[in-house]
């Protein structure tokens, strides 16, 4: 167990990443790898490349996380391989685009499964084995800027990432101070997936732009937060959101607005 000196060697800890085969998800897990902690992914489908760094690769295990037995068999997994459980990394999730009006019930409450109740079900899956251990461990949930803002043909995902935060803020107060909960409030990255919101590479550009960084960010720079917030650089640190956003959307009315802002401010 790496001792608490600020140090971002993972070397004897076990992590778990959800969706860790693909899209950010995969690079949070190499990220982890590469700092070496032995990772444990999971996804419904098995990676087309299995994700190994220096020899040393990551265990994958099936499982639709909206399924808590199949949740248990990850966590058994894990503790069967390593005999603990350090970081779990709360990171499948999604939602293809909905119109609020007209969208099923039934639809609404797969993504709610997915995005909200699933994180809450692994997360009770892995308190005993981390509150037993010495040295605790941590949770990092990844929730999404939808959650902070309106989301339109979104209702359902912004509804339960905004959930997803306070869940976070919930568990720490309960299951302090041998685990930590924390919860990364990601913006617009690109992934291979991009292009379904965003269009080509020249409207990824134009969104990119409104961001106060003027750029949408990467998945590397998202897994290099997890690894922060999941290492003792972060150990006082639990309870609360964590924005990776690029500094945020530019306000509309800037936009909207005749007259461009002032540059200048009174003396």
């Amino acid at each position: 167990m790496v001792e608490a000196n600020d140090s971002l060697d993972m070397g004897g800890r076990t992590v778990i990443v959800t969706g860790g085969t693909k899209g950010l998800g995969r690079v949070i897990a190499a990220r982890f790898l590469e700092q070496g902690a032995d990772v444990v992914v999971c996804a419904r489908n098995a990676p087309e490349d299995p994700l190994e760094h220096g020899g040393r690769k990551a265990l994958f295990v099936a499982a639709d996380v909206r399924e808590p037995e199949q949740i248990a068999n990850v966590v058994s997994a894990a503790v069967g391989s390593t005999g603990r459980i350090d970081v779990l990394v709360n990171n499948a999730g999604g939602a293809p685009p909905s119109v609020s009006a007209t969208v099923s019930p039934r639809f609404n409450d797969k993504i709610t499964a997915l995005n909200l109740i699933a994180p809450l079900t692994f997360a009770q899956a892995v308190h005993d084995q981390m509150q037993s251990q010495e040295g605790g461990g941590v949770i990092v949930n990844i929730t999404s800027v939808s959650g902070t803002r309106a989301n339109p043909q979104g209702a359902a995902y912004g509804a339960a990432k905004a959930g997803v935060i306070n869940l976070t803020e919930t568990l720490a107060h309960e299951w302090g101070p041998k685990i930590r909960v924390i919860a990364l409030v990601v913006g617009m990255i690109v992934t291979e997936q991009a292009h379904l919101f965003y269009g080509d590479e020249e409207g990824i550009a134009a969104v990119g732009r409104k961001l106060a960084l003027k750029r949408m960010g990467t998945p590397a720079e998202v897994a290099d937060v997890v690894l922060f917030a999941a290492s003792p650089l972060a150990r006082w640190v639990s309870g609360c959101a964590i924005t990776v956003h690029g500094g945020g959307e530019s306000p509309g009315y800037i936009d909207a607005a005749t007259v461009a802002p002032s540059t200048q401010t009174e003396s």
